[in-house]
Protein backbone atom coordinates (compact mmCIF):
# COMPACT_ATOMS: atom_id res chain seq x y z
CA UNK A 1 0.00 0.00 0.00
CA UNK A 2 2.53 2.29 0.96
CA UNK A 3 4.38 1.87 -2.44
CA UNK A 4 1.07 2.34 -4.48
CA UNK A 5 0.84 6.06 -2.30
CA UNK A 6 4.50 6.73 -3.15
CA UNK A 7 4.11 5.51 -6.84
CA UNK A 8 0.93 7.49 -7.00
CA UNK A 9 2.87 10.83 -5.25
CA UNK A 10 5.53 10.69 -7.49
CA UNK A 11 3.33 10.26 -10.63
CA UNK A 12 1.68 13.59 -9.73
CA UNK A 13 5.03 15.35 -8.99
CA UNK A 14 5.89 14.48 -12.79
CA UNK A 15 2.67 15.55 -13.85
CA UNK A 16 1.90 12.21 -15.05
CA UNK A 17 -1.13 11.36 -12.81
CA UNK A 18 -4.42 11.19 -13.50
CA UNK A 19 -5.72 15.01 -12.58
CA UNK A 20 -9.55 13.18 -12.05
CA UNK A 21 -9.45 10.13 -10.72
CA UNK A 22 -11.30 11.51 -7.65
CA UNK A 23 -13.87 14.10 -9.27
CA UNK A 24 -17.40 12.52 -10.07
CA UNK A 25 -19.69 14.42 -12.18
CA UNK A 26 -23.15 15.34 -10.64
CA UNK A 27 -25.83 14.60 -13.50
CA UNK A 28 -28.85 15.72 -11.60
CA UNK A 29 -30.66 16.86 -8.86
CA UNK A 30 -34.15 14.78 -7.71
CA UNK A 31 -36.81 16.47 -6.21
CA UNK A 32 -36.30 14.11 -2.75
CA UNK A 33 -32.60 15.40 -1.63
CA UNK A 34 -30.92 13.02 -3.64
CA UNK A 35 -28.52 13.51 -6.58
CA UNK A 36 -27.27 11.18 -8.86
CA UNK A 37 -23.48 11.32 -9.71
CA UNK A 38 -21.31 9.51 -12.13
CA UNK A 39 -18.02 8.09 -11.27
CA UNK A 40 -14.79 8.49 -13.66
CA UNK A 41 -15.42 4.47 -14.28
CA UNK A 42 -18.77 5.79 -15.70
CA UNK A 43 -20.72 4.12 -12.66
CA UNK A 44 -23.77 6.05 -11.91
CA UNK A 45 -24.34 6.44 -7.84
CA UNK A 46 -27.37 8.41 -5.95
CA UNK A 47 -26.42 9.80 -2.97
CA UNK A 48 -28.48 11.62 -0.39
CA UNK A 49 -27.50 15.28 -0.26
CA UNK A 50 -25.43 16.01 2.64
CA UNK A 51 -26.10 19.25 2.50
CA UNK A 52 -27.85 20.70 5.53
CA UNK A 53 -30.37 23.32 4.61
CA UNK A 54 -32.37 23.90 7.43
CA UNK A 55 -29.38 25.51 8.94
CA UNK A 56 -28.41 27.04 5.42
CA UNK A 57 -31.65 28.72 5.81
CA UNK A 58 -30.90 30.32 8.74
CA UNK A 59 -27.57 31.77 7.81
CA UNK A 60 -26.94 35.42 6.65
CA UNK A 61 -25.33 36.23 3.53
CA UNK A 62 -22.03 37.54 5.91
CA UNK A 63 -21.83 33.41 7.58
CA UNK A 64 -22.12 32.26 4.37
CA UNK A 65 -19.37 33.74 2.92
CA UNK A 66 -17.40 33.39 5.73
CA UNK A 67 -17.83 29.80 5.89
CA UNK A 68 -16.97 29.33 2.54
CA UNK A 69 -13.60 31.48 2.69
CA UNK A 70 -12.64 29.07 5.12
CA UNK A 71 -13.15 26.13 3.48
CA UNK A 72 -9.65 24.50 2.21
CA UNK A 73 -11.62 22.83 -0.68
CA UNK A 74 -12.85 26.74 -1.66
CA UNK A 75 -8.90 28.05 -2.05
CA UNK A 76 -8.39 26.63 -5.56
CA UNK A 77 -12.11 28.02 -6.95
CA UNK A 78 -11.67 31.12 -4.90
CA UNK A 79 -10.57 33.21 -8.05
CA UNK A 80 -12.41 32.06 -10.81
CA UNK A 81 -14.83 34.47 -12.14
CA UNK A 82 -18.05 32.49 -11.37
CA UNK A 83 -20.69 34.88 -12.98
CA UNK A 84 -19.98 34.02 -16.51
CA UNK A 85 -20.55 30.22 -15.66
CA UNK A 86 -22.53 28.31 -18.40
CA UNK A 87 -24.55 25.28 -17.68
CA UNK A 88 -24.15 22.57 -19.58
CA UNK A 89 -26.58 20.23 -20.60
CA UNK A 90 -25.76 17.58 -22.11
CA UNK A 91 -27.78 16.76 -25.33
CA UNK A 92 -29.92 13.27 -25.14
CA UNK A 93 -28.00 10.60 -27.15
CA UNK A 94 -29.18 8.69 -29.88
CA UNK A 95 -27.89 4.79 -30.17
CA UNK A 96 -26.46 4.51 -33.36
CA UNK A 97 -24.19 1.50 -35.45
CA UNK A 98 -21.31 3.34 -37.70
CA UNK A 99 -18.35 1.71 -39.22
CA UNK A 100 -15.13 3.63 -38.47
CA UNK A 101 -11.35 2.27 -38.94
CA UNK A 102 -10.26 0.18 -37.28
CA UNK A 103 -6.66 2.21 -35.95
CA UNK A 104 -9.68 4.95 -35.19
CA UNK A 105 -11.02 2.86 -32.98
CA UNK A 106 -8.06 1.47 -31.75
CA UNK A 107 -6.92 5.11 -30.89
CA UNK A 108 -9.85 6.17 -28.85
CA UNK A 109 -10.18 3.17 -27.15
CA UNK A 110 -6.33 3.24 -26.40
CA UNK A 111 -7.37 6.58 -24.05
CA UNK A 112 -9.54 4.94 -21.76
CA UNK A 113 -12.80 4.19 -20.74
CA UNK A 114 -15.44 6.74 -22.16
CA UNK A 115 -13.70 6.29 -25.73
CA UNK A 116 -17.49 6.97 -27.43
CA UNK A 117 -17.96 9.94 -25.36
CA UNK A 118 -14.41 11.00 -26.80
CA UNK A 119 -15.80 10.08 -30.48
CA UNK A 120 -18.77 12.53 -29.97
CA UNK A 121 -16.59 15.20 -28.29
CA UNK A 122 -14.38 15.01 -31.41
CA UNK A 123 -17.61 15.05 -33.73
CA UNK A 124 -19.27 17.57 -32.42
CA UNK A 125 -16.25 20.01 -32.33
CA UNK A 126 -16.21 18.84 -35.93
CA UNK A 127 -19.92 20.20 -36.18
CA UNK A 128 -19.47 23.55 -34.32
CA UNK A 129 -16.11 24.18 -36.53
CA UNK A 130 -18.32 23.92 -39.84
CA UNK A 131 -21.24 25.87 -38.34
CA UNK A 132 -19.19 29.05 -37.48
CA UNK A 133 -17.91 28.82 -41.20
CA UNK A 134 -21.18 29.35 -42.15
CA UNK A 135 -22.36 31.89 -40.36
Amino acid sequence: MQQKLKKRRNEKAQGRGRKDEHIVRHIASLGDGTHVIEHPDGRLERRKSETDLARLRTMTDEEIESSIADDPDWQEFKDIYWSKAVVLIPPKKKAISIRVDEDVLDYFKKEGTRYQRRINAVLRSYMQQKRKKRA
